[in-house]
């Protein structure tokens, strides 16, 4: 059965969708299938892969509210063992419309059980806040990755996702862990950066992935190509901190690689003492 994982963080602008795709596409180029969840309204998981997300009509909403299969939902190989299942706008309104629902907190869960199968990998982005649909992709995860943006007040809320993640695994996924931490946006220039990863560290001491993201023009421009990072620029600094991120996450669950990554090229920027 597939490992599930959900990228939480209710903080915005901290790399939870940008560490979703290219983690999921690493993943595929690994040789796993993967299943990439938008559980996102602002859909940009969706159109980080060259997907209209206005144009579709079939999504995580559908798959939630209206009860249709995850085979209805999902775009098949959108790239070679990766598949999607997207959101656009209208899961907006899933918050509210799951509310009053029965087992509203297992709708995910649900859906993606009798597919699960198929996958080696289910990645999760989730949505910016601590509702319904992120209750939804904690419950329905074997696992937690935290992306946390190397800049003040990266730690701010943290402690209230972590009330929330005990508060789901008391009630409703006993078996739920946190994974791995993921430090993005992280520039060596500065002493900031540094210096939260040490606070990070003693806050996750176990959970610190090794390497860290650095903040790159690249990773911003890629989406806007419908492009992963490892598509826009193999050779980037940002593609080898992703490919060394996404090794070490493998490893974790234990996946095997087909190949191990190039060795970063980032020098402190990618890889912590």
């Amino acid at each position: 059965m597939a490992h599930a994982l959900a990228l939480a963080n209710q903080k915005g602008g901290v790399g939870k969708t940008t560490t979703s795709v290219n983690l999921a596409a690493y993943l595929a180029e690994q040789g796993h299938r993967v299943l990439l969840a938008d559980l996102d309204p602002q859909g940009n998981a969706t159109s980080s892969l060259g997907v209209d997300k206005n144009s579709l009509t079939q999504t995580t909403y559908e798959l939630l509210i209206d009860g249709l299969t995850l085979d209805q939902c999902v775009i098949e190989e959108i790239r070679p063992n990766l598949d999607l299942l997207p959101a656009n706008g209208i899961l907006a309104g899933a918050e509210v419309e799951l509310a009053g629902m029965r087992r509203r907190e297992y709708r995910l869960r649900e859906a993606l059980a009798e597919e699960r199968e198929q996958y080696a990998a289910v990645i999760i982005d989730c949505p910016p806040s601590l509702g319904l649909l992120t209750i939804n992709a904690l419950t329905a995860a074997s696992a937690v990755v935290i992306p946390i943006q190397c800049e003040y007040l990266a730690l701010e809320g943290l402690m209230q996702l972590v009330n929330t993640l005990d508060l789901v695994r008391r009630r409703l996924n006993p078996t739920l862990d946190v994974l791995g931490v993921v430090m993005t946006m992280y520039d060596a220039r500065t002493r900031l950066s540094p210096q939260v990863v040490n606070d990070v560290r003693r806050f996750f001491p176990s959970r610190l992935l090794r390497t860290v993201i650095p903040r790159a023009v690249r990773l911003a421009e890629a989406p806007s190509y419908g492009q992963t990072i490892f598509e826009y620029d193999s050779t980037s600094r940002a593609a080898h901190a992703y490919g060394e991120v996404g090794a070490e996450i493998a490893r974790r669950i234990d996946l095997s690689l087909r190949c191990q990554p190039a060795e970063a090229t980032v020098g402190a920027n990618a890889s912590m003492p």
